[in-house]
């Protein structure tokens, strides 16, 4: 094994080769190093070397599971409000920051759109994404649980939707085709996470926040973005007040989106009915579409919502044009922060080092398509 190395105070620790020499090392950096100075960063320092040295020891322990070595790092744990004071004020920012973005897409997104009164029915539509999900916040925050998260997220979409269709302006073709895309995407979506959740009991994503409000609030602010900005071209096309005939770049989007679609409800079916052999426990799927992408699912998603984006083109005008972000978001959204990444450790953590698993991620797209190749 290397020899993993952090410079401090003049001297350089080793990576430990035994249980004792963890316990040592740990010791001895609380003493010289957190003693001395009592930073977050050194913290964080001592909780990655005793995590290192668990996942070499077979993962007897995870890194969540440290207060196990007990008397070792119990001196830590009076460092742990400090922690949690600075990740409140990052957290409240994020919130802050996540509103904003909201308000501003809003803006965008009514720029000649209908009016209800004096109010821009895209903005009241992005008001009541946010609104939705911070009332559903309340009870799931008191409860503790993250069992209707997923499904709250789908009867935003349908809410703002709803409300769109009900204060615009009447719709023509294209919307009325864009409003019942969504809808059938949010019922449909919802309601296979929520089953999901039903049947594995939780969701993992929320172990470590669901008993700490301004973390849950977080995760409920940005779904509730999540929804306004994924949903944008298409609330641009209802409330936008501008109806032209459908035309070829109707069609053409329609028929991306079409694919999109297709290609997640076979994704999904797939790994559910793969899941759901006893002779597949703790296996990897590799079939099907799965041997086209290790998330064909998520490409799906990227691609629907790229065909709205370019349903809505013929009839953006203004500042309506930031709302072909929608795409991009999501994209974003699933390669670089809630998606493609947790899966791949996740993977990595449970199936990494074996033959068949490395074999597969060395021929395997981690989201494009591509056609496997065939053996010769």
């Amino acid at each position: 094994m290397g020899m993993i190395r952090r410079q401090s105070q003049g001297e350089s620790w080793a990576y430990p080769e035994s249980l004792q020499d963890a316990v040592v090392q740990i010791r001895v950096i609380y003493l010289v190093e957190i003693g001395g100075q009592r930073t977050a960063s050194d913290i964080r320092h001592v909780r990655r070397l005793a995590q290192l040295h668990v996942s070499r020891c077979n993962k007897v322990m995870q890194m969540r599971q440290l207060p196990d070595f007990g008397p070792i790092l119990l001196p830590l744990y009076g460092e742990e409000k400090l922690m949690a004071e600075r990740t409140d004020k990052q957290i409240i920012i994020g919130i802050a920051m996540a509103t904003v973005i909201g308000i501003l897409i809003s803006w965008a997104g009514s720029d000649g759109g209908d009016r209800f009164g004096v109010l821009p029915v895209f903005a009241l539509c992005g008001a009541l994404a946010f609104a939705v999900n911070w009332a559903a916040f309340i009870p799931a925050a008191i409860k503790q649980t993250e069992h209707y998260y997923d499904l709250i997220g789908g009867i935003t979409y349908i809410t703002i939707t709803i409300v769109a269709v009900l204060l615009s302006s009447p719709l023509d073709l294209r919307s009325a085709i864009v409003t019942g895309m969504v809808l059938f995407w949010s019922i449909r979506l919802a309601s296979f996470l929520f089953l999901r959740i039903s049947r594995a009991g939780k969701d993992s994503r929320f172990d470590d926040i669901k008993n700490r409000p301004p973390h849950f609030l977080l995760a409920w602010t940005l779904q509730g973005l999540w929804a306004l900005l994924t949903a944008a071209c298409a609330l641009a096309i209802i409330t936008g007040g501008n109806r032209e005939p459908l035309g070829i770049i109707g069609y053409i989007g329609i028929g991306v989106w079409t694919l999109g679609i297709l290609i997640e409800i076979v994704a999904d079916k797939q790994k559910s009915t793969f899941r759901a052999s006893p002779a597949n426990q703790g296996k990897f799927i590799s079939t099907g579409l799965w041997a086209w992408s290790r998330h064909p699912n998520y490409f799906g998603e990227i691609v629907l919502w790229s065909g709205m984006a370019i349903i809505a083109i013929p009839v953006l005008q203004g500042w309506q044009w930031a709302t072909v972000i929608s795409p991009v978001f999501v994209a974003f959204l699933l390669t670089k922060v809630s998606g493609v990444p947790m899966l791949e450790k996740a993977a990595d953590e449970r199936w990494g080092g074996q033959d068949d698993y490395e074999t597969y991620k060395q021929n395997t797209p981690v989201l494009v398509m591509k056609p496997p190749a065939r053996d010769v």
